[in-house]
């Protein structure tokens, strides 16, 4: 059975120093304004764009339903900075289940919804980075599109 991703789990690696102008007002349109935010984004050339403009910045990979549920029970918040519950979820979603796999599939964006927020803020991972935070993930660093940053974020959660 083949697995279609749609959307790009995306996490801000770098901090605030010494991030010039233009990539600061990409990471705010993405919603990656501290060092260690995630956010879930659609797949598209535009998003894919942007996340190639702040690639010494920001990590990304393919997000799936399993690991968009994960953030949402633990890191999803709310306004006043409160875990989400099942009665934020939105009505046309049955479960936390449904709305995972509907923003791993694109069917609505973080952004998109109600009252939750459309950034998740993480630790940094137990047990530290295993590669490179300052390289590419082509040059055994962790930014740029890394294919090992879903068990990263598993530490980090």
């Amino acid at each position: 059975m083949m697995v279609r991703f749609m959307a790009y789990l995306v996490v801000r690696i770098k901090g605030t120093v010494n991030i010039p102008q233009w990539a600061r007002t990409t990471l705010d349109g993405l919603n990656l304004d501290k060092r260690f935010r995630a956010t879930i984004v659609p797949e598209s050339k535009e998003y894919l764009g942007m996340l190639r403009t702040v690639k010494d910045v920001v990590a990304w990979t393919k997000a799936d339903a399993s690991i968009v549920k994960e953030l949402l029970e633990k890191r999803g918040r709310k306004a006043g900075y409160k875990p989400i519950t099942t009665s934020d979820i939105p009505k046309e979603y049955k479960s936390l289940d449904d709305l995972a796999s509907a923003i791993a599939e694109n069917k609505v964006a973080m952004s998109k919804l109600e009252g939750i927020k459309p950034w998740f803020a993480l630790s940094p991972p137990r047990g530290g980075f295993k590669r490179k935070t300052k390289t590419q993930y082509a040059q055994e660093g962790v930014l740029g599109e890394d294919n090992e940053l879903v068990e990263i974020v598993k530490r980090m959660l």
